[in-house]
């Protein structure tokens, strides 16, 4: 192996542990120490403590008098630059607001990312009781609205590779824990045109979503709409989901997509 190819290599894995250093700071925003992270990694304390002031160097990690760290705002600023160059966010906000403004409930945009949800967008309920999300996280696709409006229309072969990656793990006592359930959902899906999360991502919980298309009919993103069930009456589920829906056809249409 010549010398490029080594250093090329040492480049690679440097720049991986680095992330992994970013991404274990993400996990436990309330500041952590160099033994917990290298603990967390499996790599030294020297090696840990190196990438972090590279990292503090760089202003995306902040270190306390007591030698804990946490992520600064930087990579919040760095993300926030990709975010107006998303068509569907700019297209969607719309929608989204008038959603919020009909329901008074939290609205979602999610896109599909590494087998799982990535919220690139979000308004807050306006009551002070709301689930917790934010900008960035991600979610399953197996147990959520957004996941099921992801999962439904994708190709036969593309999906059952995401279901083959699911654990499938038992969120509450209605999340859906066999693939042979979860593609008799994703039938019903398809069938009525929106998704519903029943209390499987969080116990008291409910949502309703609906598919975002491109110009080419692919869905690309699911709008959902979360409520508390105490808030929910079931004769509010129809309006929801026609506002749902006529909002995602029509960001859909500003995407370029129009039905035959």
């Amino acid at each position: 192996m010549d010398n490029s190819t080594t250093q090329n290599n040492e480049l690679v894995s440097a720049v991986g542990r680095t992330m992994a250093v970013l991404e274990a700071l993400a996990e436990h925003p309330e500041e952590s120490g160099v033994s917990e992270i290298a603990q967390k990694l499996e790599m030294s304390k020297s090696t840990v403590y190196r990438f972090l002031q590279s990292l503090k160097a760089r202003g995306y990690v902040v270190q306390d008098a007591e030698d804990r760290y946490r992520l600064s705002v930087r990579l919040f600023e760095l993300g926030a630059q990709a975010l107006p160059h998303l068509d569907i966010v700019r297209e969607a906000e719309p929608g989204m607001r008038r959603i919020n403004e009909l329901t008074g409930e939290t609205v979602h945009l999610g896109i599909l990312d590494e087998g799982s949800i990535v919220y690139v967008h979000k308004i807050d309920s306006k009551y002070n009781l709301r689930m917790y999300s934010r900008i960035g996280r991600r979610a399953p696709l197996y147990c959520t609205g957004i996941g099921k409006v992801l999962m439904a229309w994708l190709e036969e072969d593309e999906l059952l590779a995401h279901l083959q990656e699911e654990s499938f793990e038992r969120r509450t006592a209605n999340t859906l824990t066999s693939i042979e359930d979860y593609l008799k959902e994703l039938a019903l899906v398809r069938e009525q045109g929106y998704g519903e999360d029943h209390e499987e991502f969080e116990d008291n919980m409910r949502c309703l979503a609906a598919p975002i298309k491109d110009r080419f009919g692919h869905v690309i993103g699911g709008m959902s709409v979360s409520f508390p069930c105490f808030r929910f009456r079931e004769e509010l589920k129809q309006d929801y989901v026609k506002q749902l829906m006529e909002a995602s056809q029509q960001i859909s249409s500003q995407l370029g997509w129009h039905p035959q």
